[in-house]
């Protein structure tokens, strides 16, 4: 139900715009796993785009937005850091909307962010 793509090899200090196409209209996040860490979230964005959250780490440089006409979620990733690489995940929630991967009913497979220093 979700396909996430966009991720790819960039230099610090780069930019790249990932995207996630749903089958519906849902509350959306991104999460991100680095290797040997655990998965945390990162940006979700209400079912109507109305309200947004960040993770503190990405205020400032990571936008989420939504195309409700397309059924697709962005974030869009400026000002990347050695520390932003991850596999990054997006996810859709049917009820809830937050930070918590456990509101999240669907995943997408990942797609992988590689920042070079």
């Amino acid at each position: 139900q979700l396909q996430a793509s966009g991720g790819g090899l960039v230099q610090a200090g780069g930019s790249l715009r990932l995207s996630c196409a749903a089958s519906g209209r849902y509350h959306m996040g991104w999460f991100r796993q680095a290797p040997g860490k655990e998965r945390e979230f990162v940006a979700a964005i209400t079912r109507g785009g109305i309200a947004t959250q960040y993770v503190d780490s990405v205020k400032g440089r990571f936008t989420i937005s939504r195309d409700n006409a397309k059924n697709t979620v962005y974030l869009q990733m400026n000002s990347l850091k050695p520390e932003d690489t991850a596999i990054y995940y997006c996810a859709a929630a049917n009820v809830y909307y937050g930070t918590s991967d456990e509101s999240y009913d669907y995943w997408g497979q990942g797609t992988l962010v590689t920042v070079s220093s």
